[in-house]
């Protein structure tokens, strides 16, 4: 029984881990929904980088179920009788509650934020994800790509 319920931990460790690959949140890359879509574009100048860590997910059910099945699996092996099922629910919820702060790491980005001063004189400021290790810095000419309520800077 030990080989099939470490198999299965291996199984669902693997789909927790790829169940946690987020959208990308960098300048350079777009959701199908954002192909064939009109941008609007203005053109500044980056005045300030900071780097800033864009939080992971924490309201994905993959971390919290794969942990779950996996800590119920674990737990209903502890003890005898009423004792396993005991076990399988403590390990249940245990293993949700890891499974959540393990996507929640998993789904963590290095982000920063960009201030930029455009060319009308308005000043914004925006976090991306950043692309590659590559951060923007003062004094580069970006362009400023709106569209649905989203906008990302780009070179």
């Amino acid at each position: 029984m030990k080989t099939v319920s470490g198999s299965v931990a291996l199984v669902l460790g693997s789909v927790l881990l790829a169940g946690c690959a987020g959208p990308s949140l960098t300048g350079t890359t777009y959701s199908r929904s954002e192909a064939r879509q009109v941008h609007y574009v203005r053109y500044g100048v980056v005045d300030s980088v900071t780097p800033v860590v864009i939080e992971g997910r924490t309201d994905g059910v993959v971390g919290t179920g794969a942990g779950a099945i996996v800590g119920g699996i674990a737990g209903s092996n502890v003890g005898g009788g009423s004792g396993r099922t005991v076990g399988a629910v403590l390990g249940a919820v245990a293993g949700g509650m890891l499974g959540n702060k393990i996507e929640s790491s998993a789904t963590r980005k290095q982000g920063q934020e960009i201030t930029v001063r455009l060319d009308n004189g308005e000043t914004l400021s925006l976090v991306q994800e950043v692309d590659g290790g590559q951060f923007f810095r003062p004094g580069e000419r970006v362009r400023l790509l709106e569209s649905s309520g989203a906008t990302r800077v780009a070179y």
